[in-house]
């Protein structure tokens, strides 16, 4: 659907649009890039679409993330007891103790083990004709990751498949008719082992934070377990659609992908143009606004919901030069594929460095990889949160 006649806005959650945004994205940034419109789950508010606007609101305090303050604490969950669903002094005070987690330095010192977890991977593949870069590498390599800096048993990591992805779907308004299931299975999951951390504490950053807990500093119940589902859950979706989306966009750009298997040093910019081309969260979470404001000549009243398109911001031309060209050895690019101001995400330098390992590796262990069925019949992931395809079939 693409009449002049109708509105980018009314096709922007279209089957169609969920192949590929871009071009609907790009008339609302140039016909109404501040739009007012109707979301998947029934809600009305404002898409923001241009790279500019985006990063205003974003740093705008006077639109809360805390749905509590707007709608009361029925709303509370333990999806959103966290410190992405929270404003200062809650979200410093909740940062802080999870960023011990995930300091440059700690993360960087796990370059060699990450490597190792994806060479075991491709040996898993070693021999075939072919490989399905989801199931086969680009969802197992950071759910052992985040498993193991989390103390998660690896044994479990098809079960956090199950309920991320039936969690996901439920925020997308895509609901499963397990969802509810899936939910109650996740968190009596949470319970038995925060039980048994108690017991046997380890090293494992989720141990540390059972610990502070116990010790009365300043971690509730509710945002013990909100912490936990948010690390589990956004601590992998990221980055498996940062690989997923990243080597697709290499495989329809095999000039770029000769590229960069040839010069492999290119990886950090690859990774940061992937990010920008064709990231891997396409919205923002929700936020809303405090007050009665004014926002570049629309009235926004207290309450109403908004919603900035992180994939629009990033093929902005007024930010961008050739902002649908995918080009590697583009300047580094100050992209939103990770948000922006203190909401920004904290494991951003981890998922990095995962995407930079594993593009790198597929590409030296696989020079020769390519699609076995047309880029347009791939089936990308519905919904309002993650940019993603379902499957991507390889021929090694």
């Amino acid at each position: 659907m693409n009449s002049s006649n109708s509105s980018p806005k009314e096709e922007l959650f279209t089957p169609e649009a969920v192949q590929n945004p871009y071009p609907i994205y790009a008339r609302m940034r140039e016909e109404e890039p501040i739009a007012k419109l109707m979301f998947p789950d029934g809600q009305f508010g404002w898409m923001i679409t241009r790279y500019e606007d985006a990063v205003e609101i974003l740093k705008d305090q006077r639109f809360v993330k805390d749905m509590t303050k707007m709608f009361g604490s029925e709303y509370q969950s333990i999806f959103t007891s966290n410190m992405l669903f929270s404003d200062p002094p809650d979200h410093r005070r909740l940062r802080g103790l999870v960023q011990q987690g995930f300091t440059p330095k700690l993360v960087e010192s796990m370059r060699e083990h990450i490597q190792q977890i994806a060479d075991g991977l491709l040996d898993a593949v070693e021999g075939q004709d072919t490989m399905e870069l989801i199931d086969d590498y680009a969802f197992p390599l950071p759910i052992i990751v985040i498993s193991e800096i989390l103390g998660v048993p690896i044994s479990d990591r098809d079960k956090f498949r199950v309920w991320s992805n039936s969690i996901i779907g439920a925020a997308n308004a895509e609901e499963s008719p397990d969802v509810y299931l899936h939910m109650q299975q996740f968190t009596e999951y949470l319970a038995q082992w925060f039980e048994q951390l108690r017991k046997q504490p380890g090293d494992d950053l989720i141990s540390r934070l059972i610990v502070a807990e116990e010790a009365g500093e300043r971690l509730s119940e509710q945002e013990i377990y909100g912490v936990v589902s948010l690390l589990i859950i956004a601590g992998h979706e990221t980055t498996v659609n940062l690989i997923g989306n990243g080597v697709l966009s290499l495989l329809q750009h095999p000039d770029q992908l000769k590229k960069l298997r040839d010069n492999p040093e290119l990886i950090k910019g690859a990774i940061e143009e992937m990010l920008r081309y064709n990231g891997p969260v396409e919205f923002s979470t929700s936020r809303w606004a405090g007050e009665d404001l004014e926002f570049k000549g629309h009235a926004i009243k207290r309450g109403d919901l908004v919603i900035v398109a992180l994939d629009s911001a990033g093929r902005d031309g007024n930010q961008f030069p050739d902002p649908d060209l995918f080009d590697i050895t583009r300047e580094r690019s100050r992209h939103l594929a990770f948000g922006h101001g203190i909401h920004m995400c904290l494991g951003a330098p981890l998922a990095r460095l995962e995407g930079e390992i594993a593009i790198n590796t597929l590409l030296r262990r696989f020079p020769d990889i390519r699609l076995r069925e047309d880029a347009d019949e791939l089936e990308w992931r519905p919904g309002m949160i993650v940019r993603g395809v379902k499957e991507i079939p390889l021929s090694l």
